[in-house]
């Protein structure tokens, strides 16, 4: 068990209360979608969420990273922070979280397809990675120069202690 919990907007929060708060903020429907869990859709009740959220740590753990990555919207950590479960991990002093992210249930599904079209693309790309030699100069990708192909969307800013990126 952790002893010090630096920043964690999960540290002494009980379950009920998450979900109380999730479930008013997006209603069971938006829930379902977004977290795929059958607790929020056949029969959606406080008290049988719970109940299977407290039995099943994969679906606890799931719901407790969506509180923090969409609903408090948190920075997302690094690989070893990832290794630990939402309540174990802490962020940097200073960082609050902000307002939740609004989501509606079409774009919950386009988040899916262009997830699932990356990781199609991933794949593909995984087994034949451009081999880079001294005549070849090496890829620039989009976010080492600070720049993004989709203009709707600002790029990240270049301020080391901005842990949000914008």
């Amino acid at each position: 068990m952790i002893e010090h919990q630096q920043n964690n907007p999960l540290h002494g929060l009980k379950l009920e209360t998450m979900v109380t708060e999730l479930v008013e903020f997006y209603d069971w429907k938006i829930l379902y979608a977004a977290i795929r869990l059958e607790c929020f859709n056949s029969n959606p009740s406080m008290p049988a969420c719970n109940k299977f959220l407290k039995k099943t740590e994969w679906a606890r753990e799931r719901v407790e990273a969506f509180y923090l990555y969409r609903f408090k919207r948190m920075p997302k950590g690094s690989e070893s922070q990832f290794d630990l479960k939402p309540r174990e991990r802490g962020f940097a002093d200073g960082i609050v979280p902000r307002k939740p992210q609004e989501l509606t249930i079409e774009l919950i599904e386009e988040m899916r397809v262009k997830a699932t079209a990356d990781y199609e693309a991933m794949k593909q790309n995984k087994g034949s990675r451009p081999s880079y030699g001294k005549d070849k100069p090496k890829a620039q990708d989009s976010y080492a120069q600070n720049t993004r192909k989709d203009s709707n969307r600002p790029a990240p800013s270049q301020d080391p202690t901005n842990p949000w990126g914008k």
